[in-house]
């Protein structure tokens, strides 16, 4: 379902708490549920939020410098993103908003705040990985200025494996 474009301010929340990571972790099942079981399969995607994106991976991740912050509209919880500086670029790993949405300039603010956070990090770039057939998120990295720069197969565990493109952006 599709909510009409809202005049709503976004606000970007680092994730700090136990109770702000659980909140991701709940969101990161919705998400990955609704958009990843058609491109990856239920199997793969119950994987990955086990070893990923629990409460748990997402504790240990912010503990190894990984930066979470929540994306808030209208009072509530509707997505996050998270990134790490390595070198001069900042590696966008994880921009996640619930379905419905999607398509009402939300991901471009979240964009413009992360493109912010990549200047006062002192980075010249931002890159990402998409998977190579999540055809809508590739659109919507293209609109926003991001260019394929290759492809990568990543063996993560349990038979699994991520293939990507790695995206880049000058900021």
């Amino acid at each position: 379902m599709r909510i009409p474009r809202m005049n709503t301010e976004v606000i970007f929340t680092a994730v700090t708490s136990p109770r702000e990571v659980a909140r991701v972790a709940e969101l990161a099942g919705i998400i990955w549920k609704e958009h990843y079981i058609p491109i990856i399969g239920k199997p793969q995607v119950d994987y990955m939020l086990e070893h990923f994106q629990s409460a748990s991976a997402i504790e240990k991740q912010i503990a190894q410098g990984i930066y979470y912050f929540s994306i808030q509209t209208g009072g509530m919880t509707e997505g996050y993103l998270a990134f790490e500086k390595q070198g001069k670029t900042l590696f966008l790993s994880k921009i996640y908003l619930l379905d419905y949405r999607r398509g009402q300039g939300i991901g471009k603010a979240a964009m413009h705040f992360v493109e912010e956070k990549a200047r006062v990090l002192e980075c010249t770039d931002i890159a990402l990985t998409v998977n190579k057939y999540n055809d809508q998120s590739i659109s919507a990295y293209t609109r926003m200025g991001f260019s394929k720069k290759g492809g990568e197969i990543t063996d993560i565990g349990g038979g699994f494996v991520m293939d990507d493109y790695r995206m880049v952006k000058g900021v």
